[in-house]
Protein backbone atom coordinates (compact mmCIF):
# COMPACT_ATOMS: atom_id res chain seq x y z
CA UNK A 1 0.00 0.00 0.00
CA UNK A 2 1.27 3.48 -0.89
CA UNK A 3 1.87 5.62 2.16
CA UNK A 4 0.50 9.17 1.90
CA UNK A 5 3.41 11.57 1.61
CA UNK A 6 1.73 14.21 3.76
CA UNK A 7 -0.22 13.10 6.83
CA UNK A 8 -2.99 15.08 8.49
CA UNK A 9 -3.81 14.46 12.14
CA UNK A 10 -7.50 13.89 12.81
CA UNK A 11 -7.22 13.66 16.60
CA UNK A 12 -8.71 16.38 18.80
CA UNK A 13 -9.66 18.64 15.91
CA UNK A 14 -12.40 21.20 15.35
CA UNK A 15 -13.70 20.74 11.81
CA UNK A 16 -15.93 22.76 9.50
CA UNK A 17 -18.32 20.28 7.89
CA UNK A 18 -18.91 20.04 4.13
CA UNK A 19 -22.00 22.14 3.34
CA UNK A 20 -23.46 22.72 -0.11
CA UNK A 21 -23.44 26.42 -1.08
CA UNK A 22 -21.76 27.30 2.23
CA UNK A 23 -18.35 25.63 2.17
CA UNK A 24 -16.76 27.90 -0.41
CA UNK A 25 -13.41 29.63 0.12
CA UNK A 26 -14.64 32.71 2.09
CA UNK A 27 -16.43 30.57 4.69
CA UNK A 28 -13.52 28.17 5.00
CA UNK A 29 -11.04 31.00 5.59
CA UNK A 30 -13.38 32.60 8.12
CA UNK A 31 -13.68 29.30 10.02
CA UNK A 32 -9.89 29.00 10.10
CA UNK A 33 -9.65 32.56 11.46
CA UNK A 34 -11.94 31.64 14.31
CA UNK A 35 -10.14 28.47 15.32
CA UNK A 36 -11.19 25.59 13.08
CA UNK A 37 -8.34 23.13 12.54
CA UNK A 38 -9.66 21.50 9.37
CA UNK A 39 -12.17 22.75 6.78
CA UNK A 40 -14.10 20.75 4.19
CA UNK A 41 -15.23 22.12 0.86
CA UNK A 42 -18.78 21.46 -0.31
CA UNK A 43 -19.37 18.14 -2.04
CA UNK A 44 -18.20 18.36 -5.67
CA UNK A 45 -19.26 15.74 -8.20
CA UNK A 46 -16.53 13.69 -9.88
CA UNK A 47 -17.89 14.04 -13.41
CA UNK A 48 -17.93 17.82 -13.14
CA UNK A 49 -14.44 17.96 -11.68
CA UNK A 50 -13.02 15.77 -14.43
CA UNK A 51 -14.02 18.42 -16.98
CA UNK A 52 -12.05 21.09 -15.13
CA UNK A 53 -8.65 22.60 -15.82
CA UNK A 54 -6.38 23.86 -13.08
CA UNK A 55 -5.56 27.55 -13.43
CA UNK A 56 -3.94 30.18 -11.25
CA UNK A 57 -5.98 33.35 -10.88
CA UNK A 58 -4.91 36.98 -10.54
CA UNK A 59 -6.55 36.64 -7.10
CA UNK A 60 -3.62 34.37 -6.11
CA UNK A 61 -6.02 31.45 -5.97
CA UNK A 62 -5.89 28.05 -7.61
CA UNK A 63 -9.09 27.49 -9.56
CA UNK A 64 -10.53 24.37 -11.11
CA UNK A 65 -12.50 25.74 -14.04
CA UNK A 66 -15.21 24.04 -16.09
CA UNK A 67 -15.36 24.34 -19.91
CA UNK A 68 -17.98 27.09 -19.55
CA UNK A 69 -15.43 29.11 -17.50
CA UNK A 70 -17.30 28.57 -14.24
CA UNK A 71 -15.09 28.08 -11.21
CA UNK A 72 -16.05 24.74 -9.65
CA UNK A 73 -13.45 24.73 -6.85
CA UNK A 74 -11.32 27.62 -5.65
CA UNK A 75 -8.61 27.38 -3.01
CA UNK A 76 -5.54 29.33 -1.88
CA UNK A 77 -2.19 28.75 -0.23
CA UNK A 78 -3.38 29.73 3.22
CA UNK A 79 -5.72 26.74 3.55
CA UNK A 80 -3.68 24.25 1.54
CA UNK A 81 -2.52 22.26 4.57
CA UNK A 82 -5.98 22.16 6.16
CA UNK A 83 -8.62 21.93 3.44
CA UNK A 84 -10.27 18.60 2.66
CA UNK A 85 -11.65 18.06 -0.80
CA UNK A 86 -14.96 16.19 -0.56
CA UNK A 87 -16.21 14.52 -3.69
CA UNK A 88 -19.41 12.84 -4.72
CA UNK A 89 -18.63 9.66 -6.62
CA UNK A 90 -19.87 6.16 -7.33
CA UNK A 91 -16.92 4.95 -9.35
CA UNK A 92 -13.44 4.08 -8.08
CA UNK A 93 -11.51 5.07 -11.20
CA UNK A 94 -13.27 8.41 -11.54
CA UNK A 95 -12.68 9.09 -7.87
CA UNK A 96 -8.97 8.40 -8.26
CA UNK A 97 -8.74 10.64 -11.33
CA UNK A 98 -10.30 13.52 -9.35
CA UNK A 99 -8.03 12.89 -6.39
CA UNK A 100 -4.96 13.07 -8.60
CA UNK A 101 -6.27 16.26 -10.19
CA UNK A 102 -6.53 18.12 -6.88
CA UNK A 103 -4.08 16.36 -4.55
CA UNK A 104 -1.32 18.96 -4.92
CA UNK A 105 -3.64 21.72 -3.72
CA UNK A 106 -5.45 20.10 -0.78
CA UNK A 107 -4.62 18.36 2.49
CA UNK A 108 -6.90 15.37 2.14
CA UNK A 109 -9.55 13.60 0.07
CA UNK A 110 -12.99 12.70 1.41
CA UNK A 111 -15.78 10.67 -0.15
CA UNK A 112 -19.33 11.69 0.66
CA UNK A 113 -21.33 8.67 1.78
CA UNK A 114 -23.76 10.46 4.06
CA UNK A 115 -25.82 13.08 2.22
CA UNK A 116 -29.38 11.76 1.65
CA UNK A 117 -30.50 14.44 -0.80
CA UNK A 118 -31.30 13.59 -4.41
CA UNK A 119 -28.56 15.81 -5.87
CA UNK A 120 -26.11 13.61 -3.99
CA UNK A 121 -27.74 10.17 -4.14
CA UNK A 122 -28.56 10.20 -7.84
CA UNK A 123 -26.15 8.04 -9.74
CA UNK A 124 -25.44 5.98 -6.62
CA UNK A 125 -23.51 8.69 -4.77
CA UNK A 126 -23.83 10.02 -1.23
CA UNK A 127 -25.94 7.99 1.18
CA UNK A 128 -26.85 5.64 -1.70
CA UNK A 129 -23.41 4.09 -1.26
CA UNK A 130 -24.36 2.84 2.22
CA UNK A 131 -26.36 0.03 0.62
CA UNK A 132 -23.39 -1.11 -1.48
CA UNK A 133 -20.45 -2.02 0.82
CA UNK A 134 -18.55 -3.66 -2.04
CA UNK A 135 -18.51 -0.40 -3.98
CA UNK A 136 -17.52 1.52 -0.85
CA UNK A 137 -14.59 -0.80 -0.32
CA UNK A 138 -13.44 -0.55 -3.92
CA UNK A 139 -13.61 3.25 -4.01
CA UNK A 140 -11.77 3.76 -0.74
CA UNK A 141 -9.13 1.08 -1.40
CA UNK A 142 -8.42 2.56 -4.83
CA UNK A 143 -8.02 6.05 -3.38
CA UNK A 144 -5.80 4.93 -0.50
CA UNK A 145 -3.48 3.09 -2.85
CA UNK A 146 -3.48 5.68 -5.59
CA UNK A 147 -3.27 9.11 -4.00
CA UNK A 148 -0.62 10.83 -1.91
CA UNK A 149 -3.11 12.42 0.46
CA UNK A 150 -4.94 10.91 3.44
CA UNK A 151 -8.34 9.53 2.50
CA UNK A 152 -11.48 9.71 4.64
CA UNK A 153 -15.20 9.21 4.20
CA UNK A 154 -18.34 10.59 5.80
CA UNK A 155 -21.25 8.24 6.52
CA UNK A 156 -24.60 8.05 8.25
CA UNK A 157 -25.62 5.28 10.62
CA UNK A 158 -27.60 2.31 9.28
CA UNK A 159 -30.98 1.16 10.66
CA UNK A 160 -29.30 -1.35 12.97
CA UNK A 161 -26.21 -0.81 15.10
CA UNK A 162 -24.93 -4.27 14.18
CA UNK A 163 -25.00 -3.45 10.47
CA UNK A 164 -23.39 -0.07 11.14
CA UNK A 165 -20.50 -1.62 13.06
CA UNK A 166 -20.01 -4.26 10.39
CA UNK A 167 -19.80 -1.56 7.72
CA UNK A 168 -17.36 0.71 9.56
CA UNK A 169 -15.03 -2.19 10.34
CA UNK A 170 -14.97 -3.04 6.66
CA UNK A 171 -14.30 0.63 5.85
CA UNK A 172 -11.43 0.75 8.35
CA UNK A 173 -9.73 -2.20 6.63
CA UNK A 174 -9.39 -0.16 3.42
CA UNK A 175 -6.67 1.89 5.13
CA UNK A 176 -8.45 5.24 5.39
CA UNK A 177 -7.12 7.81 7.85
CA UNK A 178 -10.39 8.66 9.64
CA UNK A 179 -14.15 8.34 9.36
CA UNK A 180 -16.76 11.05 9.97
CA UNK A 181 -20.10 9.81 11.30
CA UNK A 182 -23.33 11.77 11.12
CA UNK A 183 -25.35 10.25 13.95
CA UNK A 184 -28.63 10.00 12.08
CA UNK A 185 -30.13 7.49 9.68
CA UNK A 186 -30.49 8.23 5.99
CA UNK A 187 -34.17 9.18 6.27
CA UNK A 188 -33.75 11.33 9.39
CA UNK A 189 -33.48 15.12 9.42
CA UNK A 190 -32.18 17.71 11.91
CA UNK A 191 -35.39 17.64 13.92
CA UNK A 192 -34.65 14.01 14.76
CA UNK A 193 -32.28 13.51 17.71
CA UNK A 194 -28.70 12.66 16.87
CA UNK A 195 -27.60 9.30 18.20
CA UNK A 196 -24.56 9.94 20.38
CA UNK A 197 -24.73 6.30 21.46
CA UNK A 198 -24.26 5.03 17.92
CA UNK A 199 -21.28 7.31 17.30
CA UNK A 200 -19.81 6.22 20.64
CA UNK A 201 -20.18 2.55 19.74
CA UNK A 202 -18.35 3.18 16.46
CA UNK A 203 -15.58 5.12 18.20
CA UNK A 204 -15.09 2.31 20.71
CA UNK A 205 -14.98 -0.28 17.91
CA UNK A 206 -12.47 1.34 15.56
CA UNK A 207 -8.81 2.16 15.99
CA UNK A 208 -8.82 5.05 13.47
CA UNK A 209 -10.09 8.51 14.48
CA UNK A 210 -13.86 8.94 14.46
CA UNK A 211 -15.22 12.42 13.76
CA UNK A 212 -18.62 13.10 15.36
CA UNK A 213 -21.12 15.08 13.30
CA UNK A 214 -24.77 16.08 13.63
CA UNK A 215 -24.79 17.88 16.97
CA UNK A 216 -25.70 21.41 15.90
CA UNK A 217 -29.45 21.06 16.37
CA UNK A 218 -29.47 19.53 19.86
CA UNK A 219 -26.04 19.95 21.40
CA UNK A 220 -23.87 22.75 20.02
CA UNK A 221 -24.75 26.38 20.60
CA UNK A 222 -21.36 27.67 21.80
CA UNK A 223 -17.72 26.67 21.90
CA UNK A 224 -17.86 24.68 25.16
CA UNK A 225 -20.67 22.54 23.74
CA UNK A 226 -18.31 21.17 21.11
CA UNK A 227 -16.20 19.42 23.73
CA UNK A 228 -19.32 18.16 25.52
CA UNK A 229 -20.51 16.61 22.25
CA UNK A 230 -17.10 15.03 21.70
CA UNK A 231 -17.16 13.45 25.14
CA UNK A 232 -20.74 12.25 24.73
CA UNK A 233 -19.75 10.44 21.53
CA UNK A 234 -16.23 9.38 22.64
CA UNK A 235 -15.09 10.68 19.27
CA UNK A 236 -11.59 11.85 18.38
CA UNK A 237 -12.82 15.09 16.81
CA UNK A 238 -16.00 17.06 16.13
CA UNK A 239 -17.32 18.28 12.80
CA UNK A 240 -19.71 21.25 12.98
CA UNK A 241 -22.18 22.20 10.25
CA UNK A 242 -25.22 24.37 11.05
CA UNK A 243 -23.84 25.97 14.19
CA UNK A 244 -20.81 27.09 12.14
CA UNK A 245 -22.98 28.26 9.27
CA UNK A 246 -25.06 30.41 11.67
CA UNK A 247 -21.95 31.92 13.26
CA UNK A 248 -18.48 30.68 12.22
CA UNK A 249 -16.99 32.09 15.43
CA UNK A 250 -18.44 29.00 17.15
CA UNK A 251 -14.85 27.68 16.91
CA UNK A 252 -13.48 30.57 19.00
CA UNK A 253 -12.44 29.66 22.56
CA UNK A 254 -13.26 33.16 23.77
CA UNK A 255 -16.88 32.76 22.71
CA UNK A 256 -19.13 33.90 19.87
CA UNK A 257 -18.34 37.22 18.24
CA UNK A 258 -21.16 39.69 17.42
CA UNK A 259 -22.93 38.57 14.28
CA UNK A 260 -22.49 41.86 12.42
CA UNK A 261 -18.73 41.69 12.98
CA UNK A 262 -18.66 38.11 11.67
CA UNK A 263 -20.76 38.98 8.63
CA UNK A 264 -18.59 41.94 7.70
CA UNK A 265 -15.49 39.79 7.93
CA UNK A 266 -17.14 37.19 5.71
CA UNK A 267 -18.10 39.87 3.17
CA UNK A 268 -14.50 41.09 2.99
CA UNK A 269 -13.30 37.58 2.16
CA UNK A 270 -16.11 37.17 -0.35
CA UNK A 271 -15.07 40.36 -2.18
CA UNK A 272 -11.33 39.70 -1.97
CA UNK A 273 -11.78 36.20 -3.36
CA UNK A 274 -14.49 37.13 -5.85
CA UNK A 275 -17.26 34.95 -4.49
CA UNK A 276 -20.36 35.25 -6.64
CA UNK A 277 -22.79 37.65 -5.00
CA UNK A 278 -25.69 35.18 -4.94
CA UNK A 279 -23.58 32.70 -2.99
CA UNK A 280 -22.43 35.45 -0.63
CA UNK A 281 -26.03 36.55 -0.18
CA UNK A 282 -27.16 32.99 0.55
CA UNK A 283 -24.56 32.51 3.29
CA UNK A 284 -25.34 35.87 4.88
CA UNK A 285 -29.04 35.01 4.94
CA UNK A 286 -28.22 31.79 6.79
CA UNK A 287 -26.36 33.86 9.38
CA UNK A 288 -29.15 36.42 9.78
CA UNK A 289 -31.86 33.77 10.20
CA UNK A 290 -34.62 35.41 12.27
CA UNK A 291 -33.22 38.87 11.53
CA UNK A 292 -34.02 38.66 7.81
CA UNK A 293 -36.93 41.08 8.31
CA UNK A 294 -34.72 43.67 9.99
CA UNK A 295 -33.80 46.83 8.01
CA UNK A 296 -30.38 45.37 7.24
CA UNK A 297 -31.94 42.05 6.30
CA UNK A 298 -34.22 43.80 3.82
CA UNK A 299 -31.25 45.64 2.30
CA UNK A 300 -29.45 42.33 1.93
CA UNK A 301 -32.49 40.71 0.34
CA UNK A 302 -32.72 43.54 -2.21
CA UNK A 303 -28.99 43.47 -3.10
CA UNK A 304 -28.24 42.41 -6.68
CA UNK A 305 -24.44 42.57 -6.68
CA UNK A 306 -21.45 42.29 -4.38
CA UNK A 307 -21.22 46.06 -4.39
CA UNK A 308 -24.80 46.41 -3.16
CA UNK A 309 -24.18 43.81 -0.43
CA UNK A 310 -21.16 45.80 0.69
CA UNK A 311 -23.18 49.01 0.70
CA UNK A 312 -25.86 47.35 2.84
CA UNK A 313 -23.21 46.67 5.49
CA UNK A 314 -21.35 49.99 5.24
CA UNK A 315 -18.51 48.47 3.20
CA UNK A 316 -19.01 50.39 -0.04
CA UNK A 317 -15.60 52.07 0.15
CA UNK A 318 -13.96 48.69 0.79
CA UNK A 319 -15.58 47.24 -2.33
CA UNK A 320 -14.44 50.13 -4.52
CA UNK A 321 -10.89 49.96 -3.18
CA UNK A 322 -10.72 46.19 -3.73
CA UNK A 323 -12.06 46.54 -7.26
CA UNK A 324 -9.43 49.18 -8.05
CA UNK A 325 -6.67 46.98 -6.64
CA UNK A 326 -7.80 44.07 -8.79
CA UNK A 327 -7.90 46.25 -11.90
CA UNK A 328 -4.40 47.49 -11.10
CA UNK A 329 -3.08 43.95 -10.74
CA UNK A 330 -4.63 43.01 -14.07
CA UNK A 331 -3.12 46.02 -15.76
CA UNK A 332 0.32 45.35 -14.30
CA UNK A 333 0.32 41.79 -15.54
CA UNK A 334 -0.86 42.88 -18.96
CA UNK A 335 1.88 45.51 -19.08
CA UNK A 336 4.52 42.90 -18.31
CA UNK A 337 3.33 40.66 -21.15
CA UNK A 338 2.04 42.92 -23.92
CA UNK A 339 2.48 40.27 -26.56
CA UNK A 340 -0.37 38.32 -24.99
CA UNK A 341 -2.84 41.16 -25.46
CA UNK A 342 -4.81 40.52 -28.57
CA UNK A 343 -7.34 42.77 -30.23
CA UNK A 344 -10.18 41.32 -32.30
CA UNK A 345 -8.95 39.58 -35.41
CA UNK A 346 -10.98 41.71 -37.80
CA UNK A 347 -9.63 44.70 -39.63
CA UNK A 348 -10.66 47.43 -37.20
CA UNK A 349 -10.91 50.18 -39.82
CA UNK A 350 -14.46 51.40 -40.12
CA UNK A 351 -15.55 50.06 -36.73
CA UNK A 352 -17.41 52.60 -34.64
CA UNK A 353 -15.99 52.46 -31.11
CA UNK A 354 -16.91 53.89 -27.73
CA UNK A 355 -15.62 53.25 -24.21
CA UNK A 356 -18.82 51.91 -22.64
CA UNK A 357 -19.81 49.14 -20.25
CA UNK A 358 -23.15 47.55 -19.48
CA UNK A 359 -24.17 48.24 -15.86
CA UNK A 360 -27.17 46.05 -15.18
CA UNK A 361 -28.34 48.29 -12.33
CA UNK A 362 -28.98 51.12 -14.79
CA UNK A 363 -31.45 49.10 -16.85
CA UNK A 364 -34.87 47.63 -16.33
CA UNK A 365 -34.79 43.86 -15.70
CA UNK A 366 -37.18 43.42 -18.63
CA UNK A 367 -35.32 45.62 -21.14
CA UNK A 368 -31.66 45.44 -22.16
CA UNK A 369 -29.62 47.04 -24.97
CA UNK A 370 -29.50 43.80 -26.95
CA UNK A 371 -33.28 43.52 -26.82
CA UNK A 372 -33.69 47.15 -27.89
CA UNK A 373 -31.30 46.70 -30.80
CA UNK A 374 -32.97 43.49 -31.95
CA UNK A 375 -36.41 45.10 -31.85
CA UNK A 376 -35.19 48.14 -33.79
CA UNK A 377 -33.70 45.91 -36.49
CA UNK A 378 -36.97 44.04 -36.82
CA UNK A 379 -38.97 47.25 -37.13
CA UNK A 380 -36.56 48.55 -39.77
CA UNK A 381 -36.68 45.18 -41.56
CA UNK A 382 -32.93 44.73 -41.14
CA UNK A 383 -31.14 41.45 -40.59
CA UNK A 384 -30.80 40.69 -36.89
CA UNK A 385 -27.56 41.84 -35.20
CA UNK A 386 -24.57 39.52 -35.48
CA UNK A 387 -22.17 39.39 -32.53
CA UNK A 388 -18.56 38.26 -32.87
CA UNK A 389 -16.87 37.87 -29.49
CA UNK A 390 -13.24 37.12 -28.71
CA UNK A 391 -11.52 36.29 -25.45
CA UNK A 392 -8.13 37.71 -24.58
CA UNK A 393 -5.86 34.81 -23.50
CA UNK A 394 -3.93 36.59 -20.77
CA UNK A 395 -6.75 37.83 -18.54
CA UNK A 396 -9.61 35.95 -20.24
CA UNK A 397 -11.65 39.13 -20.67
CA UNK A 398 -14.08 39.50 -23.59
CA UNK A 399 -14.66 41.99 -26.38
CA UNK A 400 -17.57 41.86 -28.79
CA UNK A 401 -18.21 43.44 -32.17
CA UNK A 402 -21.80 43.70 -33.38
CA UNK A 403 -22.65 44.08 -37.06
CA UNK A 404 -25.85 45.90 -38.02
CA UNK A 405 -26.61 46.85 -41.63
CA UNK A 406 -22.99 46.05 -42.59
CA UNK A 407 -21.62 48.49 -39.99
CA UNK A 408 -19.56 47.21 -37.06
CA UNK A 409 -19.73 48.58 -33.52
CA UNK A 410 -17.46 47.82 -30.57
CA UNK A 411 -16.77 48.93 -27.02
CA UNK A 412 -13.09 49.54 -26.35
CA UNK A 413 -13.51 48.26 -22.77
CA UNK A 414 -13.00 44.54 -22.25
CA UNK A 415 -15.45 42.76 -19.96
CA UNK A 416 -15.57 39.74 -17.69
CA UNK A 417 -18.18 37.76 -19.63
CA UNK A 418 -19.32 37.21 -23.19
CA UNK A 419 -22.83 38.41 -22.38
CA UNK A 420 -21.66 41.68 -20.85
CA UNK A 421 -19.35 42.34 -23.82
CA UNK A 422 -22.24 41.82 -26.24
CA UNK A 423 -24.45 44.20 -24.28
CA UNK A 424 -21.69 46.84 -24.44
CA UNK A 425 -21.41 46.44 -28.21
CA UNK A 426 -25.17 46.86 -28.52
CA UNK A 427 -24.97 50.09 -26.50
CA UNK A 428 -22.36 51.49 -28.89
CA UNK A 429 -24.62 50.79 -31.84
CA UNK A 430 -27.72 52.27 -30.21
CA UNK A 431 -25.94 55.42 -29.06
CA UNK A 432 -24.38 55.90 -32.47
CA UNK A 433 -27.86 55.84 -34.00
CA UNK A 434 -29.39 58.02 -31.27
CA UNK A 435 -31.72 55.18 -30.25
CA UNK A 436 -33.10 54.35 -26.78
CA UNK A 437 -31.13 51.59 -25.09
CA UNK A 438 -33.46 50.68 -22.24
CA UNK A 439 -31.91 52.66 -19.40
CA UNK A 440 -34.12 53.31 -16.40
CA UNK A 441 -36.10 56.51 -16.86
CA UNK A 442 -35.51 56.45 -20.61
CA UNK A 443 -38.35 56.15 -23.06
CA UNK A 444 -37.81 52.72 -24.55
CA UNK A 445 -39.21 51.31 -27.74
CA UNK A 446 -42.16 49.00 -27.21
CA UNK A 447 -40.99 45.43 -27.20
CA UNK A 448 -43.16 42.56 -28.28
CA UNK A 449 -44.34 40.57 -25.30
CA UNK A 450 -42.89 37.20 -26.03
CA UNK A 451 -40.53 34.79 -24.41
CA UNK A 452 -36.89 35.12 -25.33
CA UNK A 453 -36.51 31.86 -27.13
CA UNK A 454 -33.63 32.81 -29.42
CA UNK A 455 -30.00 33.05 -28.30
CA UNK A 456 -29.80 36.67 -29.38
CA UNK A 457 -32.55 37.47 -26.92
CA UNK A 458 -30.83 36.13 -23.82
CA UNK A 459 -28.88 39.06 -22.44
CA UNK A 460 -27.66 38.40 -18.93
CA UNK A 461 -30.90 36.82 -17.81
CA UNK A 462 -31.19 34.85 -14.57
CA UNK A 463 -29.16 31.69 -14.47
CA UNK A 464 -30.43 28.39 -13.25
CA UNK A 465 -27.79 27.90 -10.55
CA UNK A 466 -26.13 31.28 -10.33
CA UNK A 467 -25.41 30.81 -6.62
CA UNK A 468 -23.16 27.85 -7.29
CA UNK A 469 -20.86 29.96 -9.40
CA UNK A 470 -18.12 31.88 -7.62
CA UNK A 471 -16.78 34.92 -9.40
CA UNK A 472 -18.00 38.45 -9.96
CA UNK A 473 -15.00 40.78 -9.95
CA UNK A 474 -12.84 38.21 -11.71
CA UNK A 475 -15.08 35.30 -12.59
CA UNK A 476 -12.82 34.20 -15.41
CA UNK A 477 -9.52 32.62 -14.50
CA UNK A 478 -6.61 34.90 -15.28
CA UNK A 479 -3.75 32.82 -16.55
CA UNK A 480 -3.27 29.07 -16.66
CA UNK A 481 -0.14 27.62 -15.14
CA UNK A 482 -1.07 23.99 -15.47
CA UNK A 483 -2.96 21.60 -15.31
CA UNK A 484 -33.33 21.86 -4.86
CA UNK A 485 -36.15 23.38 -3.34
CA UNK A 486 -35.27 21.82 0.01
CA UNK A 487 -32.50 23.35 2.00
CA UNK A 488 -29.26 22.11 0.44
CA UNK A 489 -27.87 21.55 3.93
CA UNK A 490 -30.77 19.34 4.99
CA UNK A 491 -29.50 16.05 6.23
CA UNK A 492 -25.81 16.84 6.53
Amino acid sequence: MIVNSLSLCYHNKLILAPMVRVGTLPMRLLALDYGADIVYCEELIDLKMLQCKRVVNVLSTVDFVAPDDRVVFRTCEREQSRVIFQMGTSDAERALAVARLVENDVAGIDVNMGCPKEYSTKGGMGAALLSDPDKIEKILSTLVKGTRRPVTCKIRILPSLEDTLSLVKRIERTGIAAIAVHGRKREERPQHPVSCEAIKAIAETLSIPVIANGGSHDHIQEYLDIEDFRQATAASSVMVARAAMWNPSIFLKEGLRPLEEVMKKYIRYAVQYDNHYTNTKYCLCQMLREQLESPQGKLLHAAQSSQEICEAFGLGAFYEETARELDTRRAELLARTPEAVEEPAEDTSGIIKMAVKFDRRAYSPQVTPKMCLLEWCRREKLAQPVYETVQRPLDRLFCSVVTVAEQKYQSTLWDKSKKLAEQAAAIVCLRSQGLPEGRLGEESPSLHKRKREAPDQDPEGPRVQESAVPGELCKKPFVALGSGKDSPLEGW
